[in-house]
């Protein structure tokens, strides 16, 4: 049986996003993220909310 695997955007404090699977975000608290949105059921799904959050200015193109 499979099981779907979330995603989550996370936000580090030099203002860049990047795309993390659930697991890394569940194992421990990162002071290194300072703000995180999700669940997002896809990588696709997580990517193009990326993109709306670089557009409106809460977060940084790599």
């Amino acid at each position: 049986m499979e099981t779907s695997q979330s995603w989550y955007i996370v936000k580090r404090p030099q203002g860049s996003c990047e795309i993390l699977p659930a697991e890394q975000i569940e194992q421990k608290e990162d002071p290194n993220i300072v703000e995180r949105w999700g669940p997002f059921t896809s990588p696709d799904e997580a990517i193009a909310r990326r993109v709306g959050l670089i557009r409106t200015g809460k977060c940084q193109p790599q």
